[in-house]
This record gives C-alpha cells, sequence and structure tokens, in this order.
C-alpha cells in the first residue's frame, strides 16, 4: 500500500491529478491523504523543516502564495503539504510576503458633484471624535474584487467604521458611515475627510454628512495620498493581513477582515502616535481620569501642507 501511494506522490502530475493516479493504482483518496497522528514533539520538528524550505523557496525563487509554495514543495522536495498547514506554518513564523503591486483605481474625481476644501492642514487635534478620515481599498478574490470603506479616528487611530461590498458604490461608504456614527453617537462639528472621489461627494453620502453636522473636508485635486491616516491604515491591513491570505471568495473576506479590524488592529496593534498603545487600550485611559494623567498632554499637530 506504501509502495502505491508513493508512487501516486511522484507521478501525481504526470496522471493530472491525485484522484486520477489514485484510480490508475486502486487506491481511495482518503487512503492517499491519510496522514497517522503524531507526537507534539514531531509535529514541531516536521513545522520546523516545513518552515526551512519555505524560506529558502521564498528567497531563492520568490515563492510567496500558498499555492505556489505548495507547489514547489511538492516539485523540488516531493513533498505533498496541504494549504492550510502552509498557511499556519507561514503565520506561526511571521514569514515575509511579497507585496503585490497591482494596482486598481478606487477613486472616482471626474464628476459633476460639489467638493470640498481641505479642513485639515495646520489643524492640531486634542481629542477623540475631532477628525474622522475615510477610504476606500480593494481585495483581490479568485472572481474580482472585494472593496473595503473604512472610517479612522485620526486621534486614535482607531477604525470606527467599515464596510464590505462586491461593488464600489455610495452604499458601500454611507454603510461605513452610519456604522460609525451608530457606535460613536458622536457631537457636531466633527471633520469628516475624504478624497475627491463620487462615493464621498454624492449626494446621498453628504446628506448624512449634513444631517449629523460634521464638517466636510476633501483632499487636494491630484493628491491621493493626501489622505495620510487612511492611507497608513490600508498600508498595514494589506501587509498584515491581506498578502499573508489568498481570498478565494467573498465569504473568506468576510469572515477574515473584520477579525483583522475589530480584534487585531483596534484592541491588539501598538502605534507609536499614541504612546505605543493600542486604539482602544488608549481611548479607554483617555475616558477613565485617574488614569489620564498618565498620557500627558497628547496632541496631533497637522501638516500644513
Amino acid at each position: 500500500m506504501h509502495e502505491k501511494v508513493e508512487w501516486v506522490r511522484r507521478n501525481r502530475q504526470a496522471c493530472g491529478s491525485v484522484r486520477q493516479g489514485c484510480k490508475m493504482m486502486g487506491l481511495s483518496s482518503s487512503t492517499y491523504y491519510y496522514r497517522p497522528k503524531v507526537s507534539r514533539a514531531e509535529r514541531d520538528r516536521r513545522d520546523a523543516d516545513l518552515r526551512d524550505k519555505i524560506e529558502y523557496l521564498q528567497a531563492n525563487y520568490s515563492c510567496y502564495g500558498y499555492r505556489t509554495l505548495k507547489e514547489q514543495l511538492f516539485k523540488r522536495y516531493g513533498m505533498v503539504v496541504n494549504g492550510k498547514r502552509i498557511r499556519r506554518v507561514m503565520r506561526k513564523h511571521n514569514l515575509s510576503m511579497q507585496v503585490k503591486r497591482r494596482f486598481i483605481k478606487t477613486t472616482d474625481s471626474d464628476h459633476e458633484h460639489p467638493v470640498y476644501p481641505n479642513l485639515l492642514k495646520g489643524r492640531e487635534v486634542t481629542d477623540i471624535n475631532q477628525v474622522w478620515v475615510a477610504d476606500i481599498t480593494y481585495i483581490r478574490i479568485l472572481t474580482g474584487f472585494v472593496y473595503l470603506a473604512v472610517i479612522l479616528d485620526i486621534f486614535s487611530r482607531r477604525v470606527v467604521g467599515w464596510a464590505l461590498s462586491k461593488r464600489i458604490n455610495h452604499k458601500l461608504t454611507v454603510s461605513a458611515l452610519r456604522m460609525a456614527i451608530q457606535a460613536r453617537n458622536p457631537a457636531t462639528d466633527i471633520i469628516h475627510h475624504s478624497d475627491r472621489g463620487v462615493q464621498y461627494a454624492c449626494q446621498d453620502y453628504v446628506e448624512v454628512l449634513k444631517e449629523h453636522q460634521f464638517e466636510i473636508s476633501m483632499s487636494a485635486v491630484g493628491n491621493p495620498y493626501d489622505n495620510a491616516f487612511a492611507e497608513s491604515f490600508i498600508k498595514t491591513l494589506k501587509k498584515e493581513e491581506v498578502y499573508l491570505w489568498e481570498y478565494e471568495s467573498f465569504t473568506d473576506v468576510v469572515e477574515r477582515i473584520p477579525q483583522f479590524i475589530e480584534i487585531v488592529y483596534n484592541r491588539k496593534r501598538v502605534h507609536s502616535g499614541i504612546q505605543y498603545l493600542p486604539p482602544v487600550e488608549f481611548e479607554d485611559i483617555l475616558q477613565d481620569e485617574g488614569r489620564k494623567q498618565m498620557l500627558g498632554q497628547v496632541t496631533l499637530k497637522l501638516s500644513k501642507k
């Protein structure tokens, strides 16, 4: 039986698939994939061996996605490794990933809606719920893209609202905005800053802002990176979550992204700009008079450019 399994393992590509190879050798797929239980020590040893091989492939063959690594592990070492195991080992050892450079345009500023001046230049921010920033990014799946709209409170760096959709339209951005308003129940006169994209300039979105008495602020023409705080979050999201996974479906994104935002980014990831605290903890201290003094005077001064 072992010899048949090894034959299928060595010749699966020539056979076209594991299933076809098993059929030729009279094996069931369950027999081929069966692995006896191993001790924790043996599992750690095997994981260490797999880690070494993954790092070698990354360094020498620019292999980063788990599917590519799976194929290269078989091609170069004859190893048949489950994709879930590869992802688990990569997460465990924080193996570096290659940033994917494909660019998808998410800002459409060619519209007839009113635009607003940039109100952030040179401003000092001294507390939460004074300035919110909004932006949109994309996440690749097998059949296309999923779009994420986010809203951050720049003082605490906390994501206060977000929404996911297969379509990049005003419904996406309005959903994120309404989530933020419901979660924060903010006072009036918060500055809401975004780019000049149609999703933020359209009547439906602006009406929600005006209904809750936001001050509307937009980035300068031709400068999509003016919205630095939102861009910083998106960079973190891509590097620490999106590029570590290869999402296949919308469901994959819906399962992973909220967890990263709410559990990892908001509650665990520290930020140098808020005294190396995670956003939720920083906000908790701000609102606790007994502990607030430990932060001292915290002021965020925005660039005049």
